[in-house]
C-alpha cells in the first residue's frame, strides 16, 4: 500500500508524520463495458459497508465493552449484517443506519464544474488599473460524494460519468 501525504484527510489541516499518514489502496482497471464497472464500484461500496459495519461493531465491544480484540473477534465470527446491527443497537444504542454517510457509503470522486470565485487586479482600462474586482471562474475538479452508486439514481445524476466521449 502506498503512503501518502494528505492534509485533507488529517484533522488538524496539517500534514503529519509517517506513522500517522492515511494510506489507500488505489488501482487503474480497464472494464470491458459500462456494465461491469458499475458492477465492479458497487461491489467495492458493498465491501466499504461490511468492512465499515464489522468494525464499527468490534471496536464498540472493544472500546466500550472491554472485551480483548481476539474476544471480540471470536463474538462476531459467523454473524450476518442482521446480528451485528442488533449488537449495536441492543447493547450501545447505536443505529448503524444513522451513522455518517461516509462510513457506510465511502468517498466517491467524481469531476464536477465547480464555479471558483476570485479576486483580480483589473489592467484595462486606464481608468480602473489598479481596482480589485471579483471574478467568477469554472473549472472541472475531483468532488467528493459520500451517496449510494449501486443504485439507478447516482448514475442517472451523472450520466457523463460512462460517456464515451467524457
Amino acid at each position: 500500500m502506498d503512503r501518502v501525504t494528505s492534509t485533507a484527510l488529517c484533522s488538524s489541516g496539517k500534514a503529519i508524520g509517517l506513522r500517522e499518514e492515511p494510506g489507500f489502496d488505489g488501482r487503474v482497471v480497464l472494464y470491458p463495458n459500462n456494465q461491469t464497472l458499475k458492477d465492479y464500484l458497487s461491489w467495492r461500496q458493498a465491501d466499504c459497508h461490511i468492512n465499515n459495519l464489522y468494525n464499527t461493531v468490534f471496536w464498540a465491544l472493544v472500546q466500550q465493552s472491554g472485551l480483548t480484540p481476539v474476544q471480540a473477534q471470536e463474538r462476531l465470527q459467523g454473524t450476518l449484517a442482521a446480528d451485528k446491527n442488533e449488537i449495536l443497537f441492543s447493547e450501545f444504542n447505536i443505529n448503524y443506519n444513522n451513522e455518517p454517510p461516509v462510513c457506510r457509503k465511502g468517498t466517491v470522486l467524481i469531476w464536477q464544474k465547480v464555479g471558483e470565485v476570485m479576486t483580480k487586479e483589473v489592467k484595462l482600462p486606464v481608468e480602473m488599473e489598479g481596482k480589485k474586482v471579483a471574478v467568477t471562474r469554472t473549472r472541472t475538479k475531483p468532488v467528493p460524494l459520500h451517496c449510494d452508486i449501486i443504485g439507478d439514481a447516482f448514475w442517472k445524476e451523472h450520466p457523463k460519468i460512462l460517456d464515451e466521449d467524457s
